[in-house]
């Protein structure tokens, strides 16, 4: 990974149609996929993301909590925030970890 990436992006050398942002999800944690781990039960799900827009950035939260075991249920937050990973070529999520929670 080139390492002045932040630069380049910041004074125009690279660029990206996607803003970065961190995406939080109310849910129920059930069976995670490997890689990923967390009590069952309620949980928030946080996930950095690469999207076109805060709408896209919600629905990434939604699929691809589904795809490693996670079901969102409540509110769902967004917020631009500074990447720390470089954008690629097509939207993306990363840097995804779970908060449980009891009521």
């Amino acid at each position: 990974m080139e390492k002045d990436w932040k630069l380049k992006l910041r004074y125009g050398k690279m660029s990206t149609p996607f803003k970065h942002y961190t995406t939080l999800a109310d849910g129920i944690v059930h069976e995670l996929k490997e890689g990923f781990s967390c009590q069952k039960g309620k949980a928030w799900m946080a996930m950095k993301n690469w999207a076109s827009s805060t709408g896209e950035s919600a629905d990434m939260i939604k699929v691809i909590g589904e795809q490693i075991g996670f079901e969102v249920t409540g509110k769902i937050e967004v917020y631009e925030t500074e990447p720390k990973e470089p954008p690629t070529d097509k939207p993306r999520g990363y840097d995804i970890n779970f908060t449980p929670y009891s009521e």
